[in-house]
């Protein structure tokens, strides 16, 4: 590479890091604020909440890596353009695909970085994820050790505690058992005491009440104890084998296993076939969306208005690349051998940054055959 083809590069790349950090934070804290609200609301500590929110930080920047890539290649090519840099180049003979170069040389470093991050990290930060979430969820103690609100620990469940003292003793406590459609279970006790034996957890209630409401025949039965003993571990038990999530499962995998993730997770061969191949896409897409940026901005000549036109035309572009991977997903779900599909949206990028690049190579012969 030329000295300029390495400034112009390293111009891309500083500005790319810039853009990335900026939408990766404005990302980060909508997420971090529900993220928060329901970690710490649940009596987790700010460790989990740091951890989560790292495991989360792949899938961000996942999805404002292509958008960065793009107000990088624009970003960079209006400023060499209003500072006269492009016009000095073409004066010289510097021809548009010659200086589209730099913007090439970006677009696959980023393609790169996009490569690692949905075949490697991605899925490595997914399925750590729901390991820790199965983790937080069992851990009953700090679901249900929250005062003066109504809590759902399961379907048809409801506990109540009124008060919580220093020592841990629970005050006031309402517990009402419906997942049996026949028979509604409600323990009232003046207090309680939550107690681990084992890896199981029970609900010690001291002078309370149990209700035992028969729903076919609405008859109510009423005992009164002075201490009662509730097994809550119930409340928290999952599946021993819960299905992964698509994006959890590793890209050689899903290359060389397809029969065995849909017999033990259940995705179609159509579903792998599709997230295989957007991991594929969304690495060449930022090669698209590079020179889209670059070739957009070629087009015209100098303006003291500036380049407005050329970026709200890149911009069209850009929305209509992505649109149209939506569009394409939908007939891979049905049927796997059409997954070419999957990276047509891809090369009508590359194929427009191609149109405006030819037509920015010969703007002269263009204008002396309109005026002839």
């Amino acid at each position: 590479m030329s000295r300029y083809d390495r400034y112009v590069l390293s111009q891309y790349l500083l500005f790319f890091g810039f853009f990335a950090l900026i939408l990766v934070a404005v990302f980060w804290v909508n997420r971090a604020v529900v993220l928060f609200d329901r970690l710490i609301g649940n009596g987790q500590s700010a460790l989990v909440f740091l951890e989560f929110t790292a495991l989360t930080l792949p899938n961000l920047i996942r999805m404002v890596l292509p958008i960065a890539v793009f107000g990088a290649s624009v970003w960079v090519t209006n400023r060499l353009n209003s500072e006269s840099e492009l016009t000095v180049l073409r004066a010289t003979g510097t021809s548009p695909w010659q200086m589209a170069r730099p913007a090439l040389a970006f677009g696959v470093i980023t393609a790169l970085m996009m490569s690692a991050l949905t075949h490697y990290l991605l899925p490595a930060s997914i399925s750590q994820l729901e390991v820790r979430e199965s983790e937080v969820s069992r851990n009953i103690t700090a679901s249900l050790l929250s005062e003066g609100d109504f809590l759902h620990p399961a379907d048809g469940v409801t506990f109540y505690i009124r008060q919580i003292d220093p020592d841990g003793t629970l005050n006031d406590v309402f517990l009402s058992d419906r997942r049996d459609p026949e028979t509604t279970l409600t323990y009232t006790g003046a207090r309680a005491f939550l107690v681990r034996d084992e890896g199981s957890a029970h609900l010690i209630m001291v002078e309370g009440m149990a209700q035992r409401l028969d729903n076919q025949t609405q008859r109510l039965s009423t005992t009164f104890f002075s201490d009662f003993s509730y097994d809550i571990s119930a409340l928290a038990q999952k599946s021993e084998n819960p299905a992964r999530s698509i994006r959890a499962i590793p890209s050689l995998e899903l290359m060389t296993s397809t029969r065995a993730i849909t017999r033990s997770d259940g995705y179609s061969a159509g579903a792998q076939a599709e997230e295989l191949h957007l991991r594929f896409a969304r690495a060449l897409v930022c090669v698209a969306v590079a020179l889209i940026g670059f070739s957009a901005l070629m087009l015209g000549t100098f303006s003291r208005f500036g380049v407005w036109r050329q970026a709200f035309l890149a911009f069209v572009v850009l929305i209509f690349v992505e649109g149209l991977r939506g569009v394409v997903s939908e007939p891979v779900l049905q049927n796997p051998s059409l997954w070419p599909l999957i990276y047509l949206p891809t090369f009508l990028g590359l194929a427009v940054a191609l149109i405006f690049l030819v037509l920015s190579a010969r703007p002269k012969r263009t204008r002396a055959e309109a005026s002839a």
